[in-house]
């Protein structure tokens, strides 16, 4: 006898599992690396995909003007009604006898007409135009360069954020713990008279200090999660965690290298550099005004009565022409001249903005070092305070379990450990934080 067994008996023992263990219900944690987050945040960022699409725009461009070199194919097909049809004058030929007169043309009229153009001089114009759309490709690889730098200084402010934040976590909680067992301590000595109820209270008000502090560092903790999602254009609310990077190695800072290595890379310097090159273009486009264009020109012409364009008495089924043009705006009241002198005024301003990037980035290189020398110096001073705030404090507990001394220097001794904690955490990763700027100084990641 065969029985059929039911499937979700079958599917049970595989969806309890799934249920106690969690998998299955709870979206897994990530752990990112810092090369990880900027990777991620590199091919998803909104911001990019729009800077590429410039980038194909740009190529675009550039396609158009290449194409105003090549000779241009044109058609067009008409017809022209006239009001009357105009006789020519009957020719006496003596004797009283005259030829009569003859139709000289129709009221219909059909044309067709292909025509071919070719420039062949434009007064530089269609180089000029061709160099300026050559030049938008650069520029918008620039513009991608640049964002690609600033979104990678955001995802390290965010990553280092979650790092901070945590640590924070760790700092308040910790504080909490040890203050709880202060509590403890001074419970049991009220109970027994060794104390006042105003030493416990104290101890109780600065465990809820404590306790709001944790509560708050918790959320901070989240929002700096949801602010990191957002850069790696994550759901904001999406579960992650990032991989804690506490080494620290010092470092020898040479800011003249830095200084080059800066005007060398930068994009923003690139980009100036660009624009220089752009209006070179614009004034040799503008002064094209000045020459003669020159072009060549074919026909070829279809005519008729009818809508066939196949001939009649009065048009040639077929004819063609070829011309060669010239034309040149001679005269326009300096409008070429002002035209060039816009540009070359612009082009000096570009020289002076550059002048003053160099400035500007000179600033932002000795801010970054010196921002990293604070914090590379803070570091083992900070690290130094620890160790003395955990002595102090374990001091202080054992004074105190010896009623030596007050809950004060107890809770003033936590207060102490805790600060010197977020210091040196803070610390750490300013120091990773001012080197993420001095890279983004000097135009890398």
């Amino acid at each position: 006898m065969r029985y059929k067994v039911p499937l979700i008996w079958l599917l049970a023992p595989l969806m309890m599992s799934a249920f106690f263990s969690g998998e299955g219900f709870a979206e897994e944690k990530k752990a990112y690396t810092l090369n990880e987050s900027i990777e991620e945040a590199l091919a998803n960022n909104w911001v990019l995909k729009a800077k590429k699409e410039k980038i194909d725009q740009s190529r675009f461009v550039k396609k158009q003007a290449g194409a105003e070199f090549l000779p241009k194919l044109s058609t067009s097909y008409g017809y022209t009604r006239l009001g009357e049809v105009k006789r020519s004058a009957p020719t006496p030929l003596g004797g009283g006898l005259m030829i009569p007169g003859r139709d000289q043309n129709t009221k219909d009229n059909y044309q067709w007409k292909f025509t071919v153009t070719q420039p062949l001089f434009t007064g530089f114009a269609l180089v000029s135009s061709f160099q300026l759309a050559k030049l938008g490709i650069d520029q918008s690889e620039m513009d991608l360069e640049l964002e690609k730098l600033d979104l990678a200084l955001k995802v390290k402010d965010a990553y280092f954020g979650i790092l901070k934040a945590e640590k924070a976590v760790e700092v308040a909680r910790t504080a909490v713990e040890s203050l709880g067992s202060h509590v403890k301590v001074a419970r049991s000595f009220y109970k027994v008279g060794m104390i006042p109820i105003n030493d416990l209270l104290k101890a109780e008000v600065e465990l809820g200090n404590a306790q709001y502090d944790l509560v708050k560092a918790q959320n901070a903790s989240q929002l700096a999660r949801s602010v990191f999602n957002i850069v790696l254009s994550r759901p904001v609310d999406a579960p992650v965690e990032v991989k804690d990077v506490l080494g620290y190695k010092p470092r020898r800072d040479d800011f003249q290298e830095y200084l080059e290595t800066a005007f060398e890379n930068r994009p923003e310097m690139k980009v100036l550099e660009i624009n220089i090159l752009q209006t070179d273009q614009n004034i040799r486009l503008a002064k094209s005004g000045f020459y003669p264009e020159i072009g060549l020109e074919f026909d070829y012409i279809r005519e008729g009565d009818d809508p066939d364009v196949s001939g009649s008495p009065f048009h040639d089924s077929s004819s063609w022409q070829a011309m060669a043009v010239a034309s040149w705006n001679f005269w326009e009241w300096g409008k070429t001249h002002y035209s060039v002198k816009e540009k070359q005024a612009f082009k000096r301003e570009l020289i002076q903005t550059k002048m003053a990037l160099q400035d500007s980035i000179r600033l932002e290189l000795k801010e970054a070092t010196l921002a990293l020398d604070e914090a590379g110096k803070n570091i083992p001073t900070t690290e130094k305070a620890v160790e003395q705030a955990e002595e102090n404090l374990r001091v202080s507990e054992e004074r105190y379990k010896a009623q030596v001394t007050t809950s004060t220097e107890v809770l003033d001794a936590q207060t102490l450990l805790t600060q010197a904690r977020t210091n040196n955490y803070n610390a750490i990763y300013d120091e990773k934080l001012a080197r993420a700027k001095l890279l983004r100084a000097l135009g890398t990641y």
